[in-house]
């Protein structure tokens, strides 16, 4: 194998295949990444048997990449990350010499690494489906963004450390939650499809893939099998294990009618919850106590050694009711960073039941908080 390529072109790729090199796992293959060229591309791909990145450099131009011999090779992921990124040129000259060792060159510097025996690596196979799905980078940007923080990080409920991805005729539904808080998104799709499908995909794995996808929000295909799931993105491939298990029923969770709804500026009651929560510590699990008088809302914390906060603000309550409910400053916040409007409208069903936060310029977006009692 012998080649030259643009080092910008180089070190985008490897930036993404690197997502998926192991750093934990005692395996020494799983830390490499396996180059394939031949004469109309370059194949780099990295796995640590929970998720696998593949992209493909084709030979588009022959100014940015030139190709004079075919081959293969499995080289370690770190120091050819470490190299192509420090090397001061803008072409870098990779060859594998006898077999086992690549040698990466300029005009004023040359590395020698040992290659990673082939036959170690595992047998991926990144294939498509029929009945694929697309919908847009955006729209799968979006439902990361605004769902994965309320997955569960307790590996004794495997099943809620993933996003339930639910696909039933044009709709994708989207769920994600740690028992305390529910995190909802609903995508419509382009067309009908032909099969329902209900999978969880671990949030860490979607966490790396909204990492390495291109701000072009062009469609992106989903493939979905028994146990894997493939998203594939121009010359971008990223497959994931699916977690086995039957995802919790949470459309029970939301209810239908409210005792009474506020409409509040976002960032203003963001900030007023952030300020009140400073006094709090993990231990106090960041409890703070709304109440509504009239056309006035309090947000008050205390800490029994530290002290204690109040803070104020004006809202339009013309329902003529009331309440005082305590919540997780935390999980609150994180609930409104999902948002992107201006306003939200909290909604209460009574003052021990789960407080519902909508937005009326984003309809397919809903959040949950569970209250904590203080009594």
């Amino acid at each position: 194998m012998k080649f030259t390529i643009k080092k910008d072109l180089m070190m985008g790729a490897l930036i993404k295949v690197s997502k998926a090199i192991s750093t934990k796992n005692l395996i020494p293959v799983l830390s490499g990444i396996k180059m394939e060229l031949n004469k109309k591309r370059l194949l780099l791909t990295a796995s640590d048997n929970d998720i696998t990145i593949q992209v493909e450099i084709p030979k588009d131009k022959d100014e940015d990449f030139s190709i004079e011999k075919e081959g293969s090779i499995i080289v370690q992921g770190k120091y050819i990350l470490d190299i192509v990124r420090k090397l001061p040129s803008e072409f870098i000259n990779i060859e594998v010499i006898d077999g086992f060792k690549i040698r990466i060159y300029t005009e004023n510097s040359e590395f020698n690494l040992n290659g990673i025996v082939e036959s170690e690596f595992p047998n991926i196979t990144l294939e498509e489906s029929k009945d694929k799905i697309e919908i847009t980078t955006d729209d799968l940007k979006q439902i990361v963004l605004q769902t994965a923080f309320a997955s569960s990080n307790e590996e004794t409920k495997p099943i809620l450390t993933g996003i339930n991805f639910n696909f039933v005729g044009n709709v994708l539904e989207c769920n994600s939650t740690d028992s305390y808080r529910l995190a909802r998104k609903i995508v419509k799709l382009n067309k009908e499809l032909g099969e329902n499908f209900n999978i969880v995909i671990p949030s860490h794995n979607l966490e790396e893939l909204f990492k390495i996808l291109d701000d072009d929000n062009e469609t992106i295909e989903i493939h979905i099998f028994n146990n894997k799931v493939l998203f594939k993105h121009n010359t971008l491939k990223f497959q994931s294990r699916i977690i086995n298990g039957t995802y919790p029923n949470t459309t029970n969770l939301l209810p239908k009618d409210y005792f009474f709804s506020i409409n509040v500026k976002l960032d203003q009651f963001y900030s007023v919850i952030d300020r009140a929560s400073i006094l709090m510590s993990d231990k106090e699990k960041n409890i703070v106590t709304l109440e509504t008088e009239g056309d006035e809302l309090y947000i008050r914390s205390q800490a029994a050694e530290i002290g204690k906060v109040e803070e104020k603000m004006k809202i339009n309550n013309n329902s003529g009711k009331n309440i005082k409910i305590s919540f997780s400053a935390k999980y609150m916040m994180e609930a409104l960073k999902a948002f992107s409007t201006k306003s939200v409208e909290i909604n209460f069903v009574g003052e021990v039941k789960p407080i519902i936060i909508k937005s009326s310029d984003d309809e397919s977006l809903t959040q949950l908080v569970l209250p904590i009692r203080t009594y």
